[in-house]
């Protein structure tokens, strides 16, 4: 039985430890949106370039930050130290969906393909972003 118990706690911590590195080994960059209340919510989450544009994705429809943006599309990107203020632009389905999973993928290779095993992303929206 502590055998048992062993082996798991310890798939369990290898599990959490390549899912932090996954999602945290590369990039991240922080969007900061405002809530229904007008109060700032921050998220982090990777980001693609592509044809001029930044790009960022929303797993599904239920993201707080999605629901953000399709209210008031401006936001506050902070990428390498710098504060940006941008304009979101959610894409259309099923065109934004494939464009940014294959950014993503390519971007973020085997980390990308690790996520995809935890988090249901075949609903996901593209946002492009406008910064000035």
């Amino acid at each position: 039985m502590r055998r048992a118990l062993v082996v798991v706690v310890t798939a369990a911590v290898a599990f959490g430890a390549i899912t932090l590195v996954a999602l945290e080994g590369r990039e991240v960059v922080v969007l900061e949106t405002a809530d229904a209340r007008g109060a700032p919510r921050r998220t982090r989450t990777w980001i693609a370039e592509d044809a001029g544009a930044l790009w960022v994705e929303a797993a599904g429809p239920e993201r707080p930050f999605l629901e953000d943006l399709q209210r008031t599309p401006a936001l506050v990107l902070e990428r390498h130290a710098t504060r940006l203020r941008c304009t979101a632009d959610v894409q259309p389905n099923p065109g934004g969906h494939e464009r940014i999973r294959r950014l993503l993928a390519e971007r973020y290779g085997w980390a990308d393909c690790w996520i995809g095993l935890v988090a249901d992303t075949s609903h996901s929206f593209a946002i492009r972003l406008s910064c000035a």
